[in-house]
């Protein structure tokens, strides 16, 4: 097996399987029974995450912890929304194990194989008809005089808010250790091109391409109208600061949160971990953009 992200081109690579799903879906348990069938059938041994299995009832499966899928399996296929997808990413990160994703959400946009010709998509990319596609983490850390309380890594963003208070917070923002602002807003989205189309895109801050080094940095309803979106280079260091008087809650991928306190220290920069998305024949990241994101119109010829 290899876990070096961008190095899978052999049938070999993929001998076991790991299958991820979303709990408490009927169409999602007919689905991954449907892969479990597919995949046994071809000889390859499969493992399902022991929460999906125990949710959907796949009796007689092999149950494996996120652990050891990360040490065992060649590639996790996650059936389910791009909530699904980014719980599977962050906890398999350190494993480098490469992600493929079935849709049974809204929109998908990390989750593009169809629902309606899933075991066709899964076929083609055992048989190596595959884009690799590699996507960077955020290293986020809550600091309180000098001491790490909370850490966390996020595919998509970190989010400051004011959390259950009705009135805006106040931050300090600093680059690579050089003073930005004081910002006065309900908050501050910090994401990475994979969450620019979410949280980050509803609050007007710009789509980056998943190749693009860079990270967003978006305010949430400023005082200030000048305080616009800002990109800055993924090899930056962002520390925001929560002045006096003031608490805020700080979340990671929306699904781990931190309470924080006045004087306390949000850090954030680029993970060493990075995550493998396997995408089907024929992808294409603007394609996905105008059917998601409803864009009209035709190309002209």
């Amino acid at each position: 097996m290899s876990n070096s992200p961008g190095s899978f081109d052999s049938l070999g690579d993929f001998r076991t399987i790991a299958l991820i799903g979303k709990y408490q879906s009927l169409e999602i348990a007919d689905a991954l029974r449907d892969l479990v069938a597919f995949l046994q059938a071809q000889g390859r041994e499969v493992l399902i995450e022991e929460g999906t299995a125990a949710a959907v009832g796949c009796h007689g499966c092999r149950t494996a912890t996120f652990s050891r899928i990360g040490e065992q399996a060649d590639l996790a296929i996650v059936v389910g929304g791009d909530g699904t997808m980014l719980n599977a990413a962050r906890r398999l990160a350190a494993y480098a194990i490469p992600l493929a994703g079935v849709n049974q959400g809204r929109l998908g946009f990390m989750t593009d194989i169809a629902s309606q010709s899933m075991l066709e998509g899964i076929a083609s990319l055992l048989d190596g008809e595959f884009s690799p596609e590699q996507r960077f983490l955020l290293d986020a850390r809550v600091m309180r005089e000098g001491e790490t309380l909370f850490s966390a890594l996020a595919l998509n963003d970190v989010v400051i808010n004011k959390g259950d208070i009705g009135r805006m917070i106040e931050v300090e923002v600093r680059v690579d250790g050089e003073f930005i602002y004081i910002l006065r807003a309900d908050g501050m989205i910090i994401a990475t091109p994979t969450g620019s189309t979410a949280y980050a895109l509803s609050a007007n801050g710009p789509i980056l391409h998943p190749a693009v080094h860079g990270v967003a940095l978006v305010p949430l309803c400023p005082h200030a109208l000048s305080n616009r979106p800002i990109t800055i280079s993924d090899e930056s260091r962002i520390e925001i600061q929560l002045l006096a008087q003031y608490d805020a809650r700080i979340h990671f991928d929306g699904h781990e949160y931190f309470d924080a306190r006045a004087g306390d220290l949000l850090q954030v920069q680029r993970s060493s971990h990075a995550i493998t998305l396997m995408h089907p024949p024929g992808y294409s990241y603007f394609a996905m953009l105008r059917e998601k994101l409803h864009w009209s119109g035709t190309p002209r010829h």
